[in-house]
């Protein structure tokens, strides 16, 4: 199979990862006999110091003609100063939009053989952390009206927070659809005590559930949701919630499973073509110094061959090359553990490969 992934290696620690990942697809490409053909993209602070915008369109363009995208991290202390409308950030925001990915998916999963590197006591990892949080992604305060002005003397900022039923229930398919694969069990997460855009959240959330009697659902405001995934997480499975509050959660989510280095996510939309990408951040204080953990986005190229090449027993084979390197006690510095043994980014990517076998 051929298959065309634009590549963006992005800021930071991007690059080093985003290699490592590539060496993997590499591999895999051998094993299975595909072909991966990559183009790079330029986005983030680095499209900022080269072109002087965090996403240019011809870069956007190679991104939606792709059959995905491969995305390392962006953004940094450098460019802080830049104008709101040009931060990093915001090329990440409009590639999103650009690709039309509503639905991202961020699975929270607790790998055995960092059972002790969650913060959690032993007593509740050992009931088991595994869900995904289905976050919707092109909608709510990070897409809303922002307006800046000054009255009375002061300034005054107001950032809208807003959705429509249509947005509402596209996502909400895609939760109960994720719940139909999984355990059947979804939790919508809204504050619906508070906002008028969570009371019509829940109001789609409820109408949709009459189509989908296999799935159980359930409802929990947003700073409840916060203290159950520290207090009892395996009571979930799949969580839907809007953006902001899915971007809070998930990072909380990533914590308690022992590293934000080792979590992986996907975002889709309409087509297959999807955005892939570990969901830590670009940690220029360690860039270049061979120490970042390149496994979430290793296992970011698995979900996408999962989820937009139709290649499961491929994402498979990473998945279980992951878990035998760990099995032998191999870890990056922010994994590390007594007993075990320490290695830089581009070992890990190494020992990955070196594990990868076709059953």
């Amino acid at each position: 199979m051929n298959k065309n992934i634009a590549v963006i290696r992005g800021d930071g620690i991007g690059p080093e990862i985003v290699e490592q990942a590539l060496k993997v697809l590499d591999k895999i490409a051998d094993l299975y006999g595909h072909t991966f053909n990559y183009t790079d993209v330029d986005m983030g602070g680095c499209a900022i110091d080269k072109w002087g915008n965090p996403l240019p369109e011809e870069m956007l363009k190679r991104c939606v003609e792709s059959d995905s995208v491969l995305l390392g991290a962006v953004g940094g202390e450098k460019w802080n100063s830049v104008p709101g409308d040009m931060r990093p950030e915001k090329g990440l925001l409009r590639l999103r939009a650009g690709m039309g990915v509503y639905s991202n998916n961020r699975p929270a999963k607790i790998w055995k053989q960092l059972a002790d590197a969650s913060p959690l006591k032993k007593e509740i990892v050992e009931k088991g952390i595994d869900f995904i949080i289905v976050r919707e992604l092109i909608g709510g305060i990070y897409f809303g009206e922002h307006t800046t002005t000054e009255e009375s003397g002061e300034k005054k900022a107001v950032d809208v927070l807003a959705y429509t039923e249509s947005e509402i229930e596209r996502i909400g398919r895609i939760g109960f659809e994720t719940a139909r694969k999984r355990s059947k069990k979804l939790c919508s997460v809204e504050k619906s005590n508070v906002l008028d855009s969570s009371r019509l959240w829940k109001s789609v959330m409820h109408r949709l559930a009459a189509e989908y009697p296999d799935v159980t659902l359930s409802d929990m405001l947003v700073d409840n949701c916060a203290m159950q995934i520290v207090k009892n997480p395996a009571q979930f499975d799949v969580i839907v919630t809007e953006n902001m509050f899915g971007d809070i959660l998930s990072d909380e989510a990533s914590m308690i499973t022992g590293s934000i280095g080792m979590i992986p996510s996907s975002s889709l939309g309409a087509t297959s073509c999807g955005l892939y990408e570990p969901i830590h951040g670009s940690a220029p204080d360690i860039a270049g110094m061979d120490i970042a953990n390149p496994i979430g986005t290793v296992l970011s190229a698995a979900m996408m061959l999962r989820y937009s090449f139709d290649m499961p027993e491929e994402a498979d084979c990473i998945e279980n090359a992951v878990s035998a390197v760990l099995d032998e006690g191999f870890r990056t510095a922010d994994i590390m553990s007594d007993g075990c043994k320490k290695v830089g980014c581009s070992e890990m990517g190494d020992l990955i490969i070196s594990k990868l076998e076709r059953k």
